[in-house]
């Protein structure tokens, strides 16, 4: 098994995509990075997009992309359209980065999103990609004595639902992220590297108070294939913040 790639979910980058997309990809290339996974287009049109990922040699490996859980008849619609974006820019992965529930969801809540998961699950693999959810610390609130997120997960078959673990938010939510990634292992390409410092501030990945060391340790025998960056609060800039986050995992042996 090969060493995870490091990548960069350009949400990071937030300030600047929305200003030049193309540009940032282009910034996120010089800073090193050879993966990407996105979070929106800015209406850039996939001939575009390509032209700069092959320019770059940045490889597009994933998406976030929200269900439309407020009208739940275009859901399906809205799926389809970020479907074929994908397939047109050879996306592997299509990733729900959220999902509603209740301060204090119940079991009913619970399965009435896996419903909606499996469905979108189900859309997705029938085009020939991989669905995955990703989560906050939400998930970890306990249901009949087990954590959300492992009901969702025993409840939606492996074979249409991967995990993107974010070890950053595993970690508030009061897990531990390496037990998450060995219990899901095989189940897991993706994980998120998101560091928390003060609070519910993140951080550079390395320089807060989440324990990626025992992840690393066994990235590979659990199967991931990727380590995507995150980071949403910045000290000075998001692209210092990016290249730090970089220049640690390099140090890593990444």
């Amino acid at each position: 098994m090969a060493k995870p790639q490091v990548g960069l979910q350009l949400y990071t980058l937030r300030d600047q995509t929305e200003k030049d997309f193309l540009g940032t990809i282009r910034k996120v290339a010089d800073m090193g990075y050879k993966y990407v996974e996105f979070a929106g287009y800015f209406n850039t049109s996939p001939a575009d997009l390509n032209k700069v990922l092959e320019e770059t040699g940045i490889q597009a490996v994933s998406a976030h992309v929200g269900l439309n859980f407020n009208d739940p008849n275009k859901m399906e619609a809205d799926l389809a359209e970020q479907i074929e974006y994908a397939k047109a820019i050879g996306l592997k992965y299509l990733i729900t980065p959220w999902a509603p529930l209740p301060e204090n969801p119940q079991l009913e809540d619970v399965d009435s999103l896996a419903s909606t998961l499996e469905k979108a699950a189900r859309q997705v693999k029938e085009a020939g990609l991989i669905y995955g959810y990703h989560n906050h610390d939400f998930e970890f609130k306990q249901v009949d004595g087990t954590p959300v997120i492992d009901l969702l997960l025993q409840k939606i078959p492996a074979d249409l639902m991967i995990m993107e673990f974010d070890l950053g938010w595993v970690h508030m939510g009061g897990q531990s992220p390496v037990e998450y990634v060995q219990r899901y292992a095989g189940r897991t390409p993706i994980a998120h590297l998101k560091d928390f410092g003060v609070g519910r501030r993140d951080t550079e990945v390395g320089s807060g108070s989440v324990e990626f060391d025992p992840v690393f340790a066994i990235a590979e025998e659990a199967g991931i294939e990727y380590f995507i960056v995150e980071q949403e609060e910045f000290a000075s800039s998001s692209l210092e913040s990016a290249k730090l986050s970089l220049d640690y995992l390099r140090g890593k042996g990444y």
